[in-house]
């Protein structure tokens, strides 16, 4: 018993030494904090809220710096302008797929290499997957949202009902057949207008990516619109029609939503959808638009953002939203790799995060609550695209696929058949 006791006795003070160790995450200026420059970051968000309230906390510590963030029209065609004119950028949004893309070599050229040690950036509290290296090893874009592919819950609704949140395929067919027989018109909906955001998609692309990422060649013939390729689609777009023609999700009804955004929020606010699909940049608005639904207003109800079930369980495809690059060529470059090494932490990237309503890029996606059930997903299940490397015409093929074949414009058969050239 004396041994049990000094074994616990002995325990209990390793872990308070260990408590007192970690040290809270702090920044200290490494400049004259009486600099008095500008830094402007331009990209293709309409606002970015969330932004200037970073740029407010970076004034904390270096109060003469102004900062300031510009939306560009049309920027994917006028960034490479923008970046050669008289009043550079310091910081930009970039995509990977500007790298290797040759009508985006200018752009490119651009970019600072943000490993750079001497930099000092923590590009360590990033996950791993969200980090792209290019052929020289050097780190050119930081992300500073992530985003993944979900539906939204309606919690109470499923409480009511006396049904659970399904994790597997086999239990999402059960709960959809039993709220069908319940008088619910659409278990599951989603937007179906358009093959951008489409909700076909969004139920396919996760499905596609799995089954590529068990089989290199596979991969290899995807990647290349090869046309024996098609038949590594079949089990995502089975998935798709079986939602449709079993009508767990009815194409009347979602074809009554105009947008993929506010009108999929709205229409998931109206309180009768048990589960919306759709991706972490629309799960993101939700909040804002709570006091904006009148039906929700007088209504609420707790909701959550959940993986898809799939299979045995959902998928987390785990993939940058928006990324950050630095302009090398700048004026003031010290003060904005001063502004990036605050930004890019822990506890910065996951307060602008919160405040946009985006998933974290750090290790800590549990932070916000609306994403814990991502944070819980297994490892086997989490997929990179930009690990896996896929290119932006593989998904444009599983996207107009899985669109064409929701809407009966095409069978299985015939998309499998066209793979490579399906419009």
């Amino acid at each position: 018993m004396k041994k049990i006791i000094n074994l616990i006795f002995c325990l209990s003070i390793i872990f308070i030494l260990s408590s007192c160790g970690k040290k809270e995450e702090v920044f200290t200026p490494v400049l004259d904090t009486t600099t008095d420059c500008k830094i402007s970051i331009v990209g293709s968000y309409d606002n970015f809220e969330a932004l200037e309230l970073e740029f407010d906390r970076f004034n904390d510590y270096y109060p003469n710096v102004k900062l300031q963030y510009t939306k560009l029209d049309d920027y994917n065609n006028i960034l490479s302008t923008a970046l050669e004119g008289n009043d550079k950028p310091n910081i930009f949004f970039s995509y990977t797929w500007m790298i290797g893309n040759e009508k985006y070599d200018s752009v490119v050229s651009h970019m600072e290499d943000l490993s750079n040690k001497d930099l000092n950036i923590n590009i360590n509290c990033l996950r791993e997957a969200l980090v792209n290296h290019d052929v020289d090893g050097e780190v050119l874009m930081v992300p500073v949202f992530s985003r993944t592919y979900g539906m939204l819950v309606n919690n109470d609704l499923f409480k009511k009902e006396k049904q659970k949140v399904p994790t597997t395929w086999d239990k999402l067919i059960g709960v959809g057949d039993a709220l069908i027989k319940k008088g619910y018109k659409s278990p599951m909906m989603g937007y179906s207008k358009d093959s951008s955001n489409c909700f076909m998609n969004t139920i396919a692309y996760p499905i596609f990516l799995a089954t590529l990422s068990k089989n290199s060649e596979a991969l290899s013939l995807a990647n290349n619109l090869d046309p024996q390729a098609g038949p590594y689609m079949r089990e995502a777009l089975e998935s798709v029609k079986y939602l449709v023609d079993s009508k767990i999700v009815d194409l009347d009804e979602c074809d009554k939503i105009n947008n993929n955004y506010n009108d999929v929020i709205m229409r998931f606010f109206e309180g009768d959808v048990p589960m919306m699909i759709c991706n972490a940049d629309t799960a993101s608005g939700t909040k804002k638009r709570e006091k904006k639904s009148e039906a929700f207003t007088n209504n609420p109800f707790k909701y959550s953002f959940a993986p898809i079930p799939m299979t045995d369980g959902g998928y987390f495809i785990d993939s940058p939203s928006v990324e950050f690059s630095v302009n090398k060529n700048c004026d003031n470059l010290d003060m904005t790799n001063e502004f990036m090494r605050f930004l890019i932490s822990n506890k910065e990237l996951n307060m602008i995060s919160s405040t946009k309503g985006l998933v974290t890029p750090t290790k800590k996606i549990s932070f916000d609550s609306l994403y814990v059930p991502f944070s819980k997903i297994p490892a086997k299940r989490i997929i990179s695209p930009e690990v896996l490397g896929i290119k932006d015409p593989l998904a444009g093929q599983i996207k107009n696929a899985s669109f064409r074949v929701g809407r009966a414009e095409l069978t299985i058969e015939e998309a499998i058949a066209k793979y490579g050239s399906i419009a």
